[in-house]
């Protein structure tokens, strides 16, 4: 029997945004998942966790692995300890060490850990992050559209 994929690739939501008041670009038009958003693809589910580790960034001033997690993962619903260790150990910095997610190099190895994170680790088959390079870069390139 086949293992089931985790909910996160299933939606081609890998960041497993909830849903919200938000409209997601990308975002299918009927959601059968009650909590979680799902998406078109993988390219418009990683486009939004990135869009959203920017806004953290920018607007609220989140310059470190610590606090990103924090307001992304927050401690009342996640073992944010132990999810802000593996994001900081991926990116090669301390949780405390200021980031700078509006480098595309930075921001694509956040969204990559985040991505592992919340999946867990591949299945036999897929990419070490879920995606490949290629997927990650097209969901980059397209952080210049609206929502």
């Amino acid at each position: 029997m086949k293992k089931p994929l985790p909910r996160g690739i299933r939606n081609n939501n890998p960041g497993n945004i909830r849903l919200s008041k938000t409209r997601w670009l990308g975002q299918r038009s009927f959601q059968f998942d009650p909590a979680f958003v799902e998406f078109d693809d993988p390219i418009m589910g990683l486009r939004a966790l990135m869009r959203l580790l920017l806004t953290y960034q920018v607007k609220y001033g989140l310059d470190t692995v610590e606090s990103l997690i924090n307001r992304y993962a927050p401690p009342h619903e996640n073992a944010t300890d132990a999810y802000v260790h593996h994001v900081a150990k991926a990116l090669a910095v301390g949780r405390r060490d200021r980031i700078d997610v509006t480098l595309p190099d930075t921001l694509q190895k956040i969204a990559r850990a985040v991505t592992r994170h919340e999946n867990g680790r591949p299945y036999a088959g897929y990419p070490p992050d879920w995606y490949s390079g290629e997927t990650y870069a097209r969901a980059l390139a397209r952080l210049t559209q609206n929502a």
